[in-house]
């Protein structure tokens, strides 16, 4: 594709700081193939998580990876191309697909118009000359009147005879179903076949152990005596085992039984015969050698069991009596020993559910060819039934295609103005909205890479009534991050028009806009000043603070310890320093005459300057302290690029796509009064301005002018 000379003439546009190319014809798409990819602002989106119709996004997604690449957006584009004769529905995008713009010059194309005819005739609609994306809504329902669609899975109720539609019911509950066209559950080749062979599979094993004698021992009643023996088999073989430890030493026997704590762990619970723990105890009291009793004497747990092997087993093959001895537990065991080896045969199969005269019914001669026609017989629809998927696919595209590519191709819908398919909704919070919000999965990853982006971004965990729940993360490209504050509250309007309650989780900071920078080092100066202020408060508060707690300690010393036996002399005073003192009154003077003689310097050197020199110096003054803050924002936020934000959502952004101040501006909306609005200026409970600021700096400014006049003029 890129190897390959355009012969499209085409045109771009440059917006976002690089050039796009301009999609408005339908020329435009079908010739896409000719476009270089490098071309291309997109080479990739996820499907997941875009606001864009979910039905078309699937049918471009051609191989089902959840994402959208390049080569599926050609296949499609020159698909479309090729079966429109007239490709002017293309780019109006209204979803109308007239009739005669079907191209039926082809076997595809013809097969396409004929679909669309039959569609429109099981509306009613059999006189319209145009085929709309409504009249494809529902496509279930289209091939529900169908008795075949095509695609080779067969319902239930497509079988004529009763014993077949048994049979795709038996096949259903036993190895699952596939979704036919119209919604209904039903088999294809492959679950019929197999259901079939593995059910001709276990009537051939049920037949050969049937036909022996030995696996039949017991006639008719060999499968029940069977399941009875296999029942307690394991707890019988343990209890003669532990007869044989017992007579073998006759100290075994206590430890064999039951030992006191293993009642009395049981003894306050509320008791049934089922209980875990009375299961897990012998089957009768072990003694050396001893039969197994039959009737008296067994583990509640296991009454019922042995109850039915002595009336199953025991009493066909030994005869009736009340124990059981090991040598009669032998003869019983190998009795079963071939039809225990006939069971371990049997072929595993989810069949087996279904007993054996069940499958013989379902598997009756022709069944499974009469199945198979039904699907080869489907499967014969499929082109007219294919054709009905072509009319829905053709139609979505002429309302999707242009669209799409101008999100894909190139960000058209999103740098003029309108919402592309990636903006979430838009979040209102701290008097601004934001219209650049994506979905994010997990903010933590999602950060790592969007924080190349050098925007600003608001993470927001979002809930609505009833639950449910999401998470976004909102650029803010105009104000200030002053507000901005983990734990804030906001409020998150979807595409759909639905509000979410919006909490901030995390904030990506990043330089917001000029103004923010412009105020950056004052605000900093002032929280200097502020912390500061504070930190000398607190400290000289902390000192009064330990003094008055060593006051009181003091006096409380002094009160309660007994008067000492000789005064002490007083400690004399300190000789008055006055050398000292003049020293300090003197570096004080010295540090308020430069203090003085440099405010006398800035306003004699301020107030000589002529009028109009005067704004321009303070103008400059506060260009010096906010000009380098400003031109660092200016040069970051010329360099606010879109792709990271998307790319951390999953897509394969291929430009530059540049966020610059003035389409920031666009997609973070400021407060402003509605134009025409009457405003009130008054407000009762303003803080009224101290006055004494402003009387400190006309004194200040009174004593520099009289300073300078003093010493200068």
């Amino acid at each position: 594709m890129t190897d390959t000379k355009s012969t499209h003439r085409w045109r771009f546009f440059r917006v976002g700081g690089f050039d796009q190319v301009r999609l408005d014809t339908a020329e435009d798409l079908v010739n896409l193939g000719q476009l270089d990819p490098k071309l291309w602002v997109a080479l990739s989106c996820p499907v997941k998580g875009a606001e864009f119709d979910a039905r078309t996004l699937a049918l471009l997604d051609t191989d089902h990876d959840g994402s959208i690449r390049v080569p599926e957006v050609v296949a499609a584009t020159e698909w479309a191309g090729r079966m429109l004769r007239d490709r002017a529905p293309l780019a109006k995008a209204d979803g109308v697909l007239p009739l005669a713009a079907i191209d039926d010059s082809h076997d595809e194309g013809r097969q396409l118009l004929a679909s669309a005819r039959h569609v429109l005739a099981s509306l009613g609609k059999s006189d319209a000359a145009a085929i709309t994306m409504t009249d494809t809504a529902d496509v279930a329902k289209i091939y529900a009147q169908m008795r075949f669609n095509g695609d080779g899975i067969v319902p239930a109720d497509l079988a004529a005879d009763a014993g077949d539609a048994a049979a795709i019911t038996a096949i259903i509950d036993t190895l699952g179903s596939d979704a036919d066209r119209s919604g209904k559950p039903g088999v294809d080749e492959a679950r019929i076949n197999r259901f079939f062979d593995e059910a001709a599979a276990l009537i051939a094993w049920n037949d050969k152990g049937m036909a022996d004698a030995a696996v039949r021992a017991l006639g008719d009643d060999t499968v029940a005596a069977a399941n009875a023996f296999r029942a307690v088999r394991a707890k019988v073989d343990d209890f003669f085992t532990r007869a044989r430890l017992a007579a073998f030493d006759a100290k075994a026997a206590p430890l064999l039984n039951p030992a006191d704590g293993a009642y009395s762990a049981i003894s306050a619970a509320t008791l049934a015969a089922g209980r875990e723990e009375i299961a897990a105890l012998p089957l009768a009291q072990v003694l050396p050698d001893a039969p197994l009793p039959l009737a008296a004497g067994i583990n509640p747990a296991w009454q019922d069991a042995i109850a039915l092997l002595r009336d199953k087993v025991v009493t066909p093959i030994v005869g009736g009596r009340d124990a059981l001895t090991r040598p009669e537990w032998m003869q019983i065991c190998t009795t079963f020993d071939a039809h225990e080896a006939w069971v371990g045969t049997k072929p595993a199969s989810a069949v087996e559910k279904l007993d054996i005269d069940a499958l013989r019914t379902h598997t009756a001669t022709g069944r499974r060819e009469r199945l198979l026609a039904l699907v080869a017989e489907d499967k014969a629809a499929a082109p007219a039934a294919d054709g009905i998927a072509a009319v829905e696919k053709l139609a979505r595209y002429c309302r999707d295609l242009m669209p799409f590519c101008n999100n894909f191709v190139a960000f058209r819908e999103f740098y003029t103005g309108r919402k592309a398919m990636f903006q979430a909704g838009s979040l209102y919070l701290d008097g601004r909205s934001c219209d650049l919000s994506v979905k994010v999965l997990d903010a933590g990853k999602h950060a790592m890479l969007a924080t190349l982006s050098g925007v600003c971004l608001v993470y927001c965990d979002c809930v609505r009534t009833g639950g449910e729940k999401m998470s976004i993360a909102a650029a803010f490209t105009d104000g200030d991050a002053q507000q901005l504050m983990v734990g804030r509250n906001g409020v998150f309007w979807d595409r759909e028009g639905r509000d979410w309650n919006a909490t901030i989780t995390k904030i990506v900071e990043h330089p917001i806009s000029i103004r923010e920078a412009f105020w950056t080092p004052y605000r900093k100066l002032g929280r200097f000043i502020g912390e500061q202020m504070h930190k000398f408060a607190g400290s000289k508060t902390d000192a009064m603070d330990k003094q008055l707690a060593a006051g009181v300690e003091a006096k409380a010393t002094a009160v309660t310890a007994p008067p000492p036996a000789t005064p002490a002399p007083a400690a004399a005073p300190a000789p008055f320093d006055i050398a000292k003192f003049a020293g300090i009154f003197a570096a004080i003077g010295l540090a308020l005459g430069a203090l003085g003689t440099a405010l006398a310097a800035i306003v004699t050197g301020f107030l000589g300057l002529k009028a109009w020199q005067m704004p321009l110096v303070v103008l400059g003054v506060m260009l010096l302290v906010s000009g380098p803050s400003m031109l660092l924002a200016a040069l970051r936020l010329h360099k606010r690029n879109l792709g990271p934000i998307l790319d951390a959502n999953g897509w394969a952004v291929n430009a530059r796509a540049r966020l610059n101040i003035p389409f920031g501006r666009s997609l973070t909306k400021l407060a402003e009064l509605p134009a025409g609005a009457e405003r009130s200026l008054t407000d009762p409970y303003a803080e009224k301005k101290p006055v004494w600021p402003w009387l400190l700096l006309v004194a200040a400014l009174a004593a520099g002018g009289w300073f300078a006049w003093k010493h200068f003029m």
